[in-house]
């Protein structure tokens, strides 16, 4: 069997894993998680700067010996075929003539360097010159990492674009960026076809192909796009890339050495997004897998029983279906499964919460006597979950590392920051915050006084997060006036995004600056803040709040959870259709009674509560155009949306 061949892998390397038998001197010490400095006497209306207290000094911006000498994500790979050729690095499910989906076949790091080798040389011989920016639109699948890697090896810029991208979106990447060629899937060459005669740059078009040939380069900086609103070109460096990859790895190699949690990863989050770009980076440098999925979102969580993973890093998106399917199920088995399920839950969780990761001395009877069979539903072998892209519920937190037997940290970070700028500690008890910067970065607070925050706040100074160091991207390409606004003179990266310090000095995420709106009144409303506290209640799935200063009180567009709503609407004498149920208003009623007392319960201000609410069966997506591929809520879109229901609503109930 050649190199380049894929092949079935053999039993993997699975080892039983014991959070206890991490050593969390490796880590900043519980109490103390960042060293505060000296507050910058030039920079009025800012708080102290903070740094991981493990690395105080110096912030890291290489791998650790004796691999300080990786530069860029060409040397990256270099040095992974060298430790790790004849591992398992790209993993894709067979399917057959029939469609039934088998086992997953896996190219070895040997063969993905020499088919990139092969395919960049293909594109200089088609006439792609070093530089040009080359775009990479699919979904996630091993090609796109192939035609990545050539990328790196030939000198050129990659530009990925979300294969859920609407034609208009497409057309301005490839304008903006200038693309010189675009590599695609065949799903995707369609919509790509369409928007090649307003986009004179293109000159080459290329379904995954690979001729061979090659000549070493030294690759300049990569390029990305953001998320929100128009997109813009993040400058992502081979830099910013390599000091993320050495932070993360410093921050979590005693837990994933330990664990041998890369041996393999599902890869499903979107590639062209900076949170699997950095997972990929990562699951690379530590000789990991990469398996990917099918494509569809209907059919991950059969993939990932069949590729069994041992590192899940996702979004709170899905935590919270697998929470809400597993609630759902717990609630409808009987009364002595229900009583045997909270009374384990409760005991692990409490040793939990004392500070014993492990669950206590009676959690690997409790593992085999309730939870392995909900393990089973992510492959049973998952040893590290991480979550990102958005805030955690505190409930969802303890429930992942409860039932799921393994560690679970969360955080945070932008595209702007190449991803992390923050994660928690393994072994911390304390749950509801996102932990301390990564070595290779510093943070502080700037005062909002418009919506009174300060770094003087007692007893948490609080504050908007801006972040300096290694991982900040270098501009927005062909944009310098954003990137001013953005970047102020002493090279800190203001986030939009607000934070408080917590006791331990473990960073909170609070708020958003960014999409905060005035009322006619004068009040300031966040209104992610408060769609997240109604996303407590049973019956809400999704939740769009809306609000301008012409009106003095807020709306909202619900959608309801199907799971909750329709036993009720049966037990309630209604027909169990969402579309008709969206209609009912004693439907309305009671979602919105609902939404008011979790409102009440979290101390909302009256301004801040909705005054009414429409309901629709149509759930926000990235297909409709209302959300980001990380399932982040695209505001203006959906305003624009729901613009009419709006009008109504305030008609009915002004404001």
């Amino acid at each position: 069997m050649g190199d380049t061949e894929p092949h079935v892998a053999p039993t993997p390397r699975h080892t039983k894993f014991n959070p206890a038998q991490l050593d969390l001197s490796l880590y900043p010490p519980l109490d103390q998680q960042c060293i505060v400095l000296t507050q910058e006497s030039d920079s009025p209306g800012t708080g102290a700067v903070r740094r991981n207290a493990r690395h105080p000094d110096t912030l890291v911006d290489s791998l650790p010996d004796p691999d300080g000498h990786v530069k860029t994500a060409y040397e990256l790979l270099e040095l992974s075929i060298a430790k790790y050729g004849q591992r398992d690095y790209l993993g894709t499910r067979s399917v057959d003539a029939q469609g039934t989906p088998g086992a997953y076949t896996w190219q070895t790091y040997a063969g993905v360097g020499q088919a990139r080798l092969e395919i960049g040389a293909g594109l200089r011989h088609l006439g792609v010159t070093r530089g040009a920016a080359v775009g990479l639109y699919s979904a996630n699948c091993a090609e796109w990492v192939l035609v990545d890697a050539a990328l790196h090896a030939h000198a050129c810029v990659g530009v990925p674009l979300y294969d859920t991208l609407g034609a208009d979106v497409v057309a301005y990447i490839l304008g903006h960026a200038e693309l010189a060629a675009v590599a695609c899937s065949a799903a995707v060459l369609p919509a790509l076809l369409e928007t090649l005669p307003a986009s004179p740059t293109v000159r080459l078009v290329v379904v995954y192909a690979q001729p061979p040939g090659f000549s070493p380069p030294a690759p300049p900086p990569g390029y990305t796009s953001g998320t929100t609103g128009r997109p813009k070109g993040v400058v992502i460096t081979h830099a910013n890339m390599i000091s993320q990859v050495a932070a993360s790895v410093c921050a979590a190699l005693p837990l994933l050495v330990a664990s041998q949690a890369m041996e393999r990863h599902v890869s499903y989050l979107p590639l062209a997004h900076i949170y699997e770009r950095m997972t990929y980076a990562m699951c690379t440098y530590l000789g990991g897998g990469l398996g990917f999925f099918r494509g569809d979102v209907l059919t991950l969580l059969d993939d990932i029983q069949a590729l069994r993973p041992t590192y899940f890093p996702s979004v709170p998106r899905l935590w919270n279906r697998i929470y809400d399917r597993i609630m759902a199920q717990v609630a409808a088995s009987s009364a002595v499964k229900r009583a045997i399920f909270w009374a384990a839950y409760g005991y692990k969780r409490r040793r939990m919460a004392e500070g014993d990761m492990t669950g206590g001395r009676w959690a690997p009877f409790l593992n085999r006597l309730v939870f392995n069979k909900i393990k089973a539903v992510v492959g049973g072998e998952v040893k590290v979950m991480i979550s990102g892209a958005a805030a955690l519920s505190q409930d969802v937190f303890e429930f992942l590392r409860v039932v799921f037997d393994c560690v679970v940290v969360e955080g945070y970070g932008t595209t702007e920051t190449t991803a992390a700028a923050t994660v928690t500690t393994p072994g911390d008890p304390v749950v509801g915050h996102v932990g301390p910067p990564l070595p290779s970065c510093e943070i502080r607070l700037a005062d909002v006084p418009e919506l009174g925050y300060t770094s003087a706040d007692l007893p948490d100074p609080r504050g908007e997060i801006c972040v300096r160091g290694n991982i900040v991207f270098k501009e927005y390409y062909k944009d310098p006036e954003t990137t001013r606004e953005t970047i102020d003179a002493q090279g800190w990266l203001h986030t939009g995004d607000i934070g408080t310090w917590l006791p331990g000095e473990r960073l909170k995420v609070i708020d958003r600056k960014k999409n905060i709106f005035k009322l006619s009144q004068g009040e300031y409303v966040a209104p992610e803040k408060i769609e997240g506290l109604y996303t407590h209640s049973p019956y809400v799935a999704q939740v769009f709040v809306h609000g301008d200063a012409l009106r003095s009180r807020i709306v909202g567009v619900v959608v309801p959870d199907q799971e909750a709503l329709l036993p009720w609407a049966e037990s309630n004498g209604l027909e169990p259709d969402l579309g008709q149920l969206c209609k009912e208003e004693r439907v309305k009623a009671l979602i919105l009674q609902s939404m008011l007392e979790e409102g009440r319960a979290a101390k909302l201000n009256g301004f801040e509560q909705v005054v009414d609410i429409t309901l629709t069966p149509n759930p926000f997506s990235v297909e409709a155009g209302t959300m980001t591929p990380t399932f982040k809520p695209k505001r203006p879109q959906l305003r624009a949306a729901f613009s009419g229901a709006i009008a109504d609503m305030y008609a009915r109930a002004p404001a």
